[in-house]
């Protein structure tokens, strides 16, 4: 096992839900809880600590027991407006970052990630896991990353810059395939629409 206490763990959850009809996607039931309580229970075990970012309900938020930040920047920038409010906010070397409407993400990403990160020097390891089609395809929003970096995002996002990959695509770069035997192929499926979000309570 690696050592986790230098890594907060974020959970995005500032999205307008757009797909969804416009409602908070963290806060769907998923199997009879909220998405987000899957999120925090997955995460919190694999990092030292645990933040929300999130731009509306922010009680709801709260009462998981973790700090909840909004965007920094202004009308839903995106995922990234996230990272940077994670890394503004965070107080460890590093920063991973997950979802909230992917419920079943694995108990071992964490250490996955991190291992590759530091086997490779790299200063961003990122997830790539099979789509439904089976080919592997990245999910920039499960990131790994240091906390050095965000004077770089700070830059990006200040020139007006929102893409994740066109961030992530200037720093050295891990990508980490969840596909070997015994991983779920479902893992990293997330539910845009209510259906799909039934569809993912199936067994």
């Amino acid at each position: 096992m690696i050592d986790t206490s230098p890594i907060t763990g974020l959970i995005l959850a500032g999205g307008r839900g757009t797909r969804m009809g416009g409602v908070d996607k963290g806060l769907q039931n998923f199997n009879g809880l909220p998405l987000a309580s899957y999120a925090v229970m997955r995460l919190a075990p694999q990092v030292s600590g645990v933040m929300i970012n999130a731009n509306r309900n922010l009680a709801a938020y709260e009462a998981y027991g973790v700090p909840v930040w909004p965007d920094v920047l202004p009308d839903y920038a995106g995922p990234l407006a996230g990272f940077l409010t994670g890394l503004e906010r965070c107080e460890t070397p590093y920063l991973v970052t997950v979802p909230c409407d992917t419920p079943l993400f694995p108990l071992d990403m964490v250490e996955r990630l991190a291992t590759a990160l530091a086997a490779q020097d790299a200063e961003i390891a990122m997830v790539s896991a099979p789509e439904q089609d089976g080919r592997l395809r990245n999910q920039p929003v499960f990131c790994l990353v240091k906390r050095e970096l965000l004077e770089s995002l700070v830059r990006f996002t200040d020139g007006g810059g929102r893409k994740i990959d066109a961030w992530t695509g200037q720093h050295r770069t891990v990508v980490v395939p969840f596909n070997l035997p015994g991983d779920d192929p479902r893992a990293f499926f997330n539910a845009n629409t209510l259906a799909e979000l039934r569809q993912l309570e199936q067994p």
